[in-house]
């Protein structure tokens, strides 16, 4: 089992060598000594395939790579923007960039380009590290990228101590710009150390979820480095790859979304999986029937860990014994379900740019999950979204965004986005456009959203409506059925 971090007396002679230029010593750039710290050097850390590097040697990384970064002057207090695929490489500049003491916002490679221009609209880093390559052409994991540095001049310094940005879209549409704090990441990779159940030394955990967003970074990354583990990744995500990379590196944990636990229990005469003692799902629930199928091809029950961008892991139940619920509140988390909403106690705001709305105040942050709380037991269980933002393949999409796009486009006058098995959009559009015989296909649709959003925020059916139904108070219904209904009529 994991433990805390140690906490090692400084030494001014290591911090130097680490460094590579400026040291946030009383920051992030100490959480990162303290990760490297934390267990020996020669232990493996991250795999893929036949290549493994040791703690040591992404040791001897990050210390070069922040000497490059501290030659483009970036140091305590700049705010950085990192777009890389998942790889030994994203790993090593954002740990070279904290080291410095830089604030990082990370960027999920699979965002378009418009919608990266409009984030650093608001968000304004000075400088933008990101993959040399065509990430979109890659297919599968690539341990290496090249990396690029580019300043941009019309950055500006982090305003706020937060030392990580992600971002998350809101029921508005607009996305909500989430900062943490180096005590913040610390707590969280303490908190998942005192997890009953969690990955320790020596463990060997396949990680699936992404390392852009919070359980891939700080449960699969960040808390494998502090406890020891090694982290593999596998070439692609198909069954017959994720099998193989398990039996061929003996893995013992496994850190995924329910998608791929759905395509690992179909997988047609798996092999046996002896070592493996640990799953997990994180993003979205896990359904039922996709943890028993799973179980009954391996023999090892799915656990469930539940938890926001803001807060970090909120509630965790390794085992998967507790399900439906998703486990007791993690260490030193505290708790509430007010008017059926789940809300957790934080000590500020996490919100940048006024980004958040009501959604922190006084103390608490309103998830906006419907959830119930055990009375005796303190197992948390969540109901689903009470909003407009939903999970697929553990990813948040928020269909405000989506019918945002939609009707940006000249010939669309109304747009209703809503998910039940799939994202299906149903669209009106203009008189005007109609009169003209220059009403778009659904198609043509479909290829406007492309071009403006990440893929896997994309409607997978787009019907065209004449009109779309109302509520008698005028209001747009979202009801899938009745949209369907109406589709079909």
């Amino acid at each position: 089992m994991g433990g805390g971090l140690r906490d090692p007396l400084r030494d001014p002679l290591r911090d130097s060598d680490l460094s590579g230029g400026p040291v946030d010593v009383d920051g992030m750039g100490s959480l990162v000594r303290r990760l490297f710290d934390a267990r020996d050097d020669t232990l493996p850390y991250l795999t893929h395939q036949q290549e493994t590097v040791t703690r040591g040697e992404l040791r001897e990384r990050v210390a070069k790579q922040a000497a490059v970064f501290a030659g483009f002057g970036i140091g305590p207090g700049s705010a950085v923007g990192l777009r890389t695929p998942p790889s030994f490489t994203q790993v090593e500049v954002l740990l070279a960039l904290w080291r410095l003491g830089a604030q990082v916002m990370l960027f999920d490679f699979r965002l378009k380009p418009a919608e990266v221009a409009a984030l650093c609209a608001s968000c304004r880093p000075q400088f933008m590290v990101r993959a040399g390559s065509n990430v979109q052409a890659t297919f599968g994991f690539r341990p290496e990228y090249e990396v690029v540095t580019e300043c941009r001049g019309t950055g500006r310094p982090a305003a706020t101590g937060h030392r990580l940005v992600q971002f998350s879209s809101g029921s508005t549409g607009r996305p909500k710009v989430i900062g943490r704090t180096a005590a913040s990441l610390a707590a969280e990779v303490d908190r998942f150390a005192g997890i009953t159940g969690m990955p320790g030394e020596g463990d060997r955990v396949l990680l699936l979820s992404s390392t852009a967003h919070s359980f891939g970074l700080v449960a699969g990354l960040l808390h494998s480095l502090a406890a020891g583990v090694s982290v593999v990744f596998a070439p692609r995500i198909s069954a017959r790859d994720l099998l193989r990379t398990a039996v061929d590196h003996r893995v013992t944990a496994l850190f995924g979304v329910p998608m791929h636990y759905e395509l690992l229990a179909a997988a047609v005469d798996p092999p046996g999986l002896p070592d493996l003692r640990v799953a997990v799902s994180g993003g979205e629930l896990m359904p039922p029937d996709v943890a028993a199928r799973f179980t009954e091809r391996y023999g090892v029950p799915v656990g469930e860990s539940y938890g926001t961008t803001e807060s970090g892991v909120v509630a965790m139940d390794v085992g998967g014994t507790l399900r439906p619920s998703v486990g007791p509140a993690a260490p030193g988390m505290v708790v509430r379900v007010r008017r059926g909403e789940l809300d957790v106690a934080l000590d500020e705001s996490p919100y940048l740019f006024d980004s958040g709305g009501t959604q922190y105040a006084d103390g608490w942050l309103r998830t906006r999950d419907r959830a119930s709380v055990d009375g005796s037991g303190g197992a948390v269980r969540v109901h689903g979204r009470a909003d407009s933002l939903v999970v697929i393949g553990g990813l948040k999409v928020d269909l405000t965004e989506v019918e945002n796009v939609l009707r940006g486009h000249p010939a669309v006058e109304q747009a209703v986005v809503v998910h039940g098995d799939v994202t299906e959009a149903y669209v009106v559009t203009r008189a005007a456009a109609s009169a003209e015989g220059g009403v778009p296909s659904a198609e043509e649709l479909l290829r406007w959203c492309r071009e403006r959003l990440a893929d896997y925020k994309l409607p997978r059916v787009v019907r065209l409506l004449d009109a779309l139904p109302r509520t008698s108070n005028g209001k747009l219904v979202r009801q899938p059925t009745l949209l369907r209904e109406r589709a079909v009529g």
